[in-house]
């Protein structure tokens, strides 16, 4: 039988990296492992079969049983001595409605509507009694869609949620963007009070802020039920159900509804590379063994997340993993997904050490299971909506790790360029910015695989959380909670806004097809992120956004947040983020100066910490005078407008650095200033 999916062999990405050439058998065997195994669980050849409807089989759906209307319940648990459905319906009763196995070790329970119809009903508490080597124990369905916590500390139950009035979609989902600008948000986190935020309140607090600032794309995190809430939203408990502690899925889907009516699609950030060690709310142990969906042994349980570790050759993980890769985009209508800890998944070491040649990208080190995996779900995800985003958070480089599938590659459309906020914190940490390397600094920022798409970013949650700083705090430090006011005199403040826009900048400008800030960043949020736990009293001190501080006239935060608004509106205007040329025009260490070029743009730094060049020559690639167009140094921003607005530099035809025309500009410390081509000119 001929599928309808092409066949890659991995030549197409030799085609492209010549590099590859000496590791051609091992892209092939990658190549043939994903065609054999996608072959075995995709017999209908457009990934929208079984594989991917796991959630419409398994778990509480409605359905028919010799003609009647009624509830299924199934469940895989192969392991298992014997399964009862419990809750509401039936007082809990842990023996009155046991469940049937088959071969496969499927347990299914029919509750026809004659019986049930006001018993189980939308919202009842259910669990599922189960009976194995490990004792008997009520768990939460594995592919439950609601669950909710008993009270402020209490135990987690699962609820059939069946909504009456399904919600009704009023808005289309935004065109794809051809560049990103991602504004990655936690919606519990997002409130200035001290207390965990709904979906409803960042839709009407938080999405209009993201529109105005410019950004096209919103990425959600902690959207899946996660019991600890200081987890960030990484140790996963039920991975079909969206976190109750912050609304009703109808609530989800309104904000999602809500950002597509603003031109923003929304990205979530979905957890297939490990699951919540606990036994009580998640899959661990569930049909009594430790290897139903994982590794076992010292295999399934990653050593610094303690968390567990899927097992991606077994058929019902890859069901349960692609099934809940569509369950998202289907029924939230997500606009695609960053797959978090892609480095973990596909080392047995979980790329845990430096990566110096091709040699460790192809050797026994590589989990090919893993491998398969992403290329599946990258095309389920295609499959189930062919617009769909998707970014891999790989530290690693992994070639082909945003090329299709049909290459031969992984699928994915962009790599998070994580080298890039490492670069600047060890530069921060050791070293003045008058001692940094500026060539070096340039060639970091362009360093990457270049024919891979990938989102640059100067930090985001990472960077924020208890243990580290943010670049405003790093900058800054005790000093924000003193002299951020625009009355007072301070050195280091003056210093760290400047290199706040600098950083910012040259970040948006050189790493990547696409941009990404984690929320209140784009601001200078003058604190890191710490949860509520034991260790801090429960305090949300640290869990929220602090968004008046933007908003005070009197206060400096609004400076930045203009000039990353200003930044946003660049690549709206000129499309920079999609534009592949780039190209050095001067670079001078002994006087801080670099100037480049990203497609008709002309940028122009002066890092130095107190020189002004008041006749500087720079070359410029056309022929034609410049306006600058963003100008670091504006009062704008908190400059000091050394330079008048939108000043206009004339061409001059004096050869520089084999340019044929350049400009004499004025380019103040510790500054800098983009340039574009007078309208018409070109």
């Amino acid at each position: 039988m001929k599928h309808p999916y092409p066949e890659p062999d991995g030549s197409a990405l030799i085609q492209i990296d010549p590099w590859l050439a000496p590791y051609t058998d091992a892209l092939r065997h990658r190549c043939h492992l994903y065609m054999h195994r996608r072959r075995a669980v995709d017999p209908e050849g457009d990934m929208r079969g079984s594989i991917t409807l796991g959630h419409q089989y398994f778990g509480l759906n409605r359905g028919q049983h010799n003609e009647q209307n009624g509830v299924w319940y199934r469940e895989w648990a192969p392991g298992a001595h014997s399964l009862a459905l419990t809750g509401d319906f039936n007082q809990w009763n842990r023996g009155s409605h046991p469940m049937q196995r088959d071969e496969f070790g499927v347990w299914s329970l029919f509750l026809p509507d004659s019986q049930y119809d006001s018993l189980l009903t939308h919202g009842s508490r259910v669990k599922v009694h189960v009976s194995s080597r490990s004792g008997e124990m009520d768990r939460i369905p594995a592919y439950i869609r609601r669950v909710v916590q008993e009270g402020e500390s209490g135990p987690f139950t699962g609820q059939y949620w069946q909504p009456p009035q399904p919600y009704l979609w009023q808005h289309p989902a935004p065109a794809k963007p051809d560049r990103l600008r991602i504004y990655e948000a936690h919606a519990g986190m997002a409130l200035e009070e001290g207390r965990t935020g709904t979906w409803l309140e960042f839709a009407e607090t938080v999405l209009p802020r993201i529109a105005n600032l410019g950004y096209n794309a919103v990425q959600l995190m902690a959207v899946m039920e996660h019991p600890y809430y200081g987890s960030f939203g990484y140790h996963v408990s039920s991975f079909f159900a969206p976190s109750s502690r912050f609304g009703t899925p109808e609530e989800l889907k309104a904000l999602i509804d809500k950002a597509h009516h603003m031109g923003l699609i929304v990205i979530m950030d979905i957890i297939h590379s490990h699951a919540v060690k606990n036994v009580l709310e998640g899959l661990n142990h569930f049909d009594g063994t430790t290897y139903q969906y994982f590794h076992d042994g010292a295999r399934g349980q990653h050593p610094f997340w303690d968390s567990l570790l899927f097992d991606y050759s077994k058929t019902e993980t890859l069901r349960f993993l692609l099934s809940n890769t569509r369950y998202w985009l289907e029924e939230f209508h997500f606009d695609g997904y960053r797959f978090d800890g892609v480095t973990s998944m596909l080392y047995l070491d979980h790329g845990i050490r430096d990566f110096t040649s091709y040699d460790d990208y192809f050797n026994n080190n590589v989990d090919p299971d893993a491998v398969c995996y992403l290329m599946l779900a990258n095309e389920a995800a295609r499959a189930v909506n062919p617009q769909a985003v998707t970014i891999a958070e790989d530290v690693s480089g992994m070639p082909g790790m945003a090329r299709p599938v049909s290459e031969g590659g992984l699928g994915f459309d962009y790599r998070l360029a994580m080298g890039v906020p490492d670069m600047w914190i060890r530069l921060l940490k050791e070293k003045r910015d008058e001692e940094w390397n500026i060539a070096e600094l340039y060639h970091t920022l362009l360093n990457r695989r270049h024919s891979e798409a990938h989102i640059g970013y100067a930090e985001s949650h990472d960077q924020a959380l208890v243990g580290d700083k943010t670049l405003a705090f790093r900058l800054m430090d005790q000093q924000m909670y003193w002299n951020m006011n625009t009355a007072s005199q301070s050195l280091v403040i003056d210093r760290g806004i400047a290199l706040h826009k600098l950083i910012r900048l040259i970040t948006f400008a050189l790493a990547g097809e696409g941009y990404l800030n984690f929320m209140g960043n784009e601001f200078g949020h003058p604190e890191w992120i710490d949860f509520p736990r034991e260790g801090n009293g429960y305090s949300y001190q640290h869990a929220r956004r602090q968004w008046s501080l933007a908003e005070h006239s009197h206060l400096r935060y609004q400076y930045l947040q203009n000039f990353d608004r200003a930044m946003q509106h660049l690549d709206m205007r000129y499309h920079l983020l999609a534009d592949k040329l780039i190209e050095q025009l001067a670079l001078h260490e002994d006087t801080r100066q670099l100037v480049f070029r990203r497609g008709p743009l002309v940028f122009a730094f002066n890092f130095h910490p107190e020189q002004s060049y008041t006749s500087l020559r720079i070359p410029v690639p056309d022929a034609v005078s410049y306006q600058v167009v963003l100008d670091t140094d504006s009062t704008d921003f908190n400059g000091h407008g050394r330079t008048a607005e939108k000043q206009v530099y004339p061409m001059q035809s004096i050869p520089l650095y084999g340019r044929a025309q350049s400009l004499q500009i004025y380019l103040p410390s510790r500054s800098a200033q983009v340039l574009a081509p007078l309208p018409g000119m070109l």
